[in-house]
């Protein structure tokens, strides 16, 4: 797996990351999801540089230019609902792109702390030969990801695999590596310390979903 840390180097991208992380100014839950969709646009770029392009010649009104358009099919898929605004920082970049989403949760049987990840409605299209886009904002465990990703491949095969997080915690990532293509790329903001008893990220910045669109039952 090849892992792309944006984080390393400073950009604007670490601003976005202070605010949706600071308690004073993720609350606003207008400006958080901005946010979230501002980092989906700069990770967005940073993987354009990795997919095909071809040739090609376009009119100007004054004349022709040789230049180059993305070649690659593209499938972004969220999973629901967190990684929603995610998802459109990436459409506003790839806005060719088809698209898909899955409802991914933790299912907790015997309401403690062990979970299990349910995977249920998906409205997803045809990802056969094309790159697919998984995208959600928190790496937590790394269990719903697999999880979408095995539904993903049970009838098509991609062509290639991308997934992007915005924060991830470094058992996330070694479960990624454990159970994803070698082939796969992961592109991460930023890795947090570690997972907490609740398998939460720690620092992180709390529930992504409930800060973007309201607590839920």
């Amino acid at each position: 797996m090849q892992i792309h840390n944006l984080s390393e180097s400073n950009s604007v991208l670490n601003h976005f990351l202070a605010q949706i992380r600071d308690v004073s100014i993720q609350n606003d839950s207008l400006r958080f999801r901005r946010n979230i969709e501002r980092i989906g646009e700069i990770m967005a770029y940073e993987l354009s540089k990795v997919v095909s392009y071809e040739d090609v010649s376009i009119s100007t009104p004054l004349g022709t230019k040789a230049t180059t358009k993305i070649k690659d099919p593209l499938v972004i898929c969220s999973i629901l609902r967190a990684g929603l605004t995610l998802h459109l920082g990436f459409l506003n970049y790839f806005d060719a792109a088809e698209n898909g989403f899955i409802s991914a949760y933790r299912h907790h049987p015997n309401n403690d702390d062990y979970f299990d990840i349910l995977v249920e409605y998906q409205a997803v299209a045809d990802i056969e030969g094309k790159n697919v886009l998984l995208v959600d904002p928190m790496l937590a465990t790394g269990q719903s990801i697999v999880a979408v990703y095995k539904k993903l491949v049970e009838k098509k095969t991609p062509a290639a695999l991308h997934i992007a997080v915005v924060i991830a915690a470094p058992e996330g990532i070694a479960y990624l590596k454990e159970h994803l293509p070698s082939t796969c790329h992961l592109w991460i903001g930023a890795i947090d310390d570690k997972l907490n008893e609740k398998s939460y990220i720690v620092p992180g910045l709390g529930d992504a979903g409930d800060l973007a669109y309201g607590p839920k039952l």
